[in-house]
């Protein structure tokens, strides 16, 4: 081309010599000005019908068009030059029509309004196929009809799968499936079609009836050449996920593809992968295969050597398992252990209903995975043995690894880091709960940044899932605090009060207050920590008022040395606190009173208007409305899916791993849950849980709900 295209070369090389953006505006501005010019010279120049200049040469259209869209790969707007792309697409010359095309994919749109020109040609390219019988069109020499046919029907195809657009696609797909389809297109044609209309299909899901074009597909996967198969499987995939049960009568097919390629061994030299059959091939099988975990529910899978398809899907992922060999080259490791990994995923997709053996089988593989040094075998070992400990019975073989899986979690990739995090998070019971939340905890201290958020969030979710004494996630919560405060979110500290609320029975409330006491007794503590120990204090702070040193004026104390070091939204949790203590205890009414006088005039109008009320409120109301408007907090209801549960489902979506383990209750939960309902029937029935930021309104927002109560009363005295 550098001989037929000295200009174009000449101008690629002064962008690539440009010494400043500016300069390259300046080039490139000049050069479309003169495109322009070239494109409708004026001065009485006739112009075609479809607006293409006619007295250009071959050459001069091609190296133009060749410029327009060098100019847009490198990211300028070219929004003239469509007639003569059009042009370049209609001629009947392979080497203009293949620069049209090329132009056409990258310059313009299907919503285009000149693409209504170039469908009646983009229809007559596609389908001048070689006849049904082979055949092709007559020419001076023997095949070169043929392979031009084949050449234009593929750049017609590949520029329809990036153009797309719903008219486009609406006017086309029927010639793309009978390209598909046909007896008499060539195996590159039939590859490049069943592509595009892949693609075709992304953009308009509904555009093919799974019912009616099963028995196509059917007739396609017995093709021999495994090129086409692995287009066709592409597409298979891709309708499959759309309509997956239209496509489940396809399984033998695909069962019967997977045993030639990997019982039998039979492939095609040139598909050969460092003598992997078709690796490529195997794993889009397998993947399809995924979509259907039902496939071998209520056959008989006793016997491994069935002749059905049953049958044989067994003998496959048996053989893809226990016969993979680790090799010395990593080219031919990388493609075995891709086709290794996909059969797991099948095993993981089975569930239950896969033999236990080979599950067993599978977590051994993945346990050997998960120590090599190869960072991507780990990571895709962890992730994988994620999904596989879900099963039921799983989980007790994922256990044996978890020293291993420690060691990963210290593994200088972040990437490695999380997935032994979401590891940990699913293998965690009742009984290794402790021993892991305490190993989280104490590499909280030397995780970097990237990870802290993450691991605060699990561990919190961790230690309320398996506490079978709640005191212990009191103390974890505030290790938690006390290491990585910063990173622990507001649902974190509101669901710990919602626990301690919900909970009066044995000495939680107690414990958490004595607790919480001694945590903000030092000068230097997490604003956290004393957000938290304000609501308990001002809640349950009485049940400690008798111990030595713990009286209500020193809780007062010990929270009020922190007031000038915290933000507001702490001060108003810190007022509605003071007001609690200063209803219970008169020996704290003299030192609430004036932090309240002072604080009226503040400049943060919760802080003022919380002082304001609170002060004000003895003198308007008896003293038995006061003790009823301050008395403590009823039992939150308990929701299906706690905020810190939304909170990973945010993060990480509803597919993973950790996800699906936090929704699913414990059995430690759901004594818990026993409990409360029978307290509930007992005692006072509980307010609605709020969402957490509701929470932290109702002791520093600026629309809490007890000031709602306190302003409705003042209202009505």
């Amino acid at each position: 081309m550098s001989s037929q295209a000295r200009g174009l070369n000449n101008f690629i090389t002064d962008l690539r010599n440009a010494k400043s953006k500016e300069e390259e505006s300046s080039r490139i501005e000049v050069e479309l000005a003169k495109i322009r010019k070239k494109f409708n010279p004026g001065g009485g120049t006739k112009l075609a019908p479809d607006g293409s200049n006619p007295s250009l040469s071959s050459y001069q259209r091609k190296k133009y068009i060749w410029k327009l869209v060098y100019i847009h790969v490198l990211g300028y707007e070219v929004d003239f030059g469509h007639a003569e792309v059009l042009a370049l697409v209609r001629s009947k010359k392979y080497g203009e029509k293949s620069v049209g095309y090329v132009a056409l994919s990258l310059l313009l749109r299907g919503s285009d309004p000149v693409m209504g020109g170039v469908m009646d040609t983009l229809k007559r390219d596609l389908t001048v196929a070689p006849s049904m019988n082979g055949s092709t069109v007559k020419s001076p020499k023997k095949g070169v009809s043929g392979v031009k046919n084949d050449a234009t029907q593929c750049l017609a195809l590949c520029s329809l799968a990036n153009i797309s657009g719903l008219e486009l696609i609406q006017a086309m797909h029927v010639e793309v499936q009978h390209i598909l389809v046909s007896k008499g297109s060539t195996e590159q044609v039939k590859k490049k079609a069943a592509l595009c209309l892949l693609r075709l299909t992304r953009t308009s899901p509904n555009l093919i009836s799974g019912r009616v074009f099963a028995p196509h597909l059917a007739q396609l996967l017995r093709e021999k050449h495994l090129g086409v198969l692995t287009s066709v499987m592409s597409l298979l995939n891709g309708l499959a996920t759309q309509q997956t049960d239209e496509y489940g009568v396809l399984i033998p097919n695909v069962v019967h593809i997977l045993s030639v390629l990997v019982l039998k061994k039979d492939c095609a030299r040139e598909y050969l992968y460092y003598r992997t059959p078709s690796p490529w091939l195997q794993i889009k099988l397998l993947k399809f295969l995924q979509l259907y975990p039902d496939a071998i529910e209520g056959h008989d899978i006793s016997g491994m050597g069935g002749n059905d398809h049953v049958g044989q899907l067994i003998n496959v992922v048996t053989r893809i398992m226990f016969e993979t060999e680790v090799s010395d080259s990593i080219n031919k490791s990388n493609a075995d252990h891709a086709i290794l990994f996909e059969a797991v995923n099948l095993i993981v997709a089975w569930g239950t209903t896969c033999p236990a053996e080979m599950r067993e089988g599978a977590m051994n593989i993945l346990g050997k995975f998960i120590s090599v040094r190869e960072p991507n075998i780990r990571y895709l070992g962890l992730s994988t043995m994620a999904q596989l400990a879900q099963i039921d019975g799983s989980v007790e073989g994922a256990k044996k690894h978890q020293a291993t899986v420690l060691v990963s979690l210290k593994d200088a990739d972040i990437s490695v880091r999380r997935r032994a995090l979401d590891l940990l998070f699913v293998i965690c019971d009742t009984d290794n709960a402790e021993r892991i939340v305490d190993e989280l905890v104490a590499h909280l201290v030397v995780a970097d940044a990237s990870i802290r958020e993450e691991m605060v969030l699990k561990i919190a979710i961790l230690a309320e899932k398996y506490a079978t004494d709640l005191r212990w996630y009191v103390d974890t919560i505030l290790k938690l605090i006390s290491i990585s405060g910063d990173y622990v979110s507001d649902p974190i500290w509101h669901r710990v009060v919602q626990i301690v609320t919900n909970h009066p029975q044995g000495d939680l409330q107690g414990y958490a207050a004595a607790t919480l006491f001694l945590a903000v007794s030092t000068h230097r503590c997490h604003e956290t920590t004393v957000r938290v120990a304000a609501y308990i204090l001002g809640e349950f702070g009485f049940l400690i008022a008798e111990r030595p040193g713990m009286s209500g004026e020193e809780q007062f104390h010990v929270l009020h040395q922190h007031w000038y070091n915290v933000d507001t939204q702490t001060r108003s949790i810190l007022i509605s606190s003071y007001a609690k203590l200063a209803n219970l205890y008169e020996e704290c009414r003299p030192l609430v009173a004036p932090v309240f006088a002072k604080s009226k005039n503040s400049v943060d109008v919760e802080v003022q208007q919380r002082c304001a009320e609170y002060a004000s409120m003895r003198e308007a109301f008896s003293p038995e409305a006061v003790e009823d408007l301050l008395r403590e907090m009823p039992p939150f209801e308990d929701k299906r899916r706690s905020a810190l549960e939304l909170r990973l489902l945010e993060t990480e979506g509803e597919n993973s791993a950790a996800v699906t383990k936090a929704s699913t209750p414990s059995e430690v939960e759901q004594q818990r849950a026993m409990l409360n309902a029978q307290m509930m029937d007992e005692g006072m029935a509980p307010i609605e849980e709020q969402e957490e930021p509701a929470l932290e309104e109702e002791m520093g927002g600026a629309d809490a709900e007890e000031d709602e109560k306190i302003a409705a009363v003042a209202a009505n005295p």
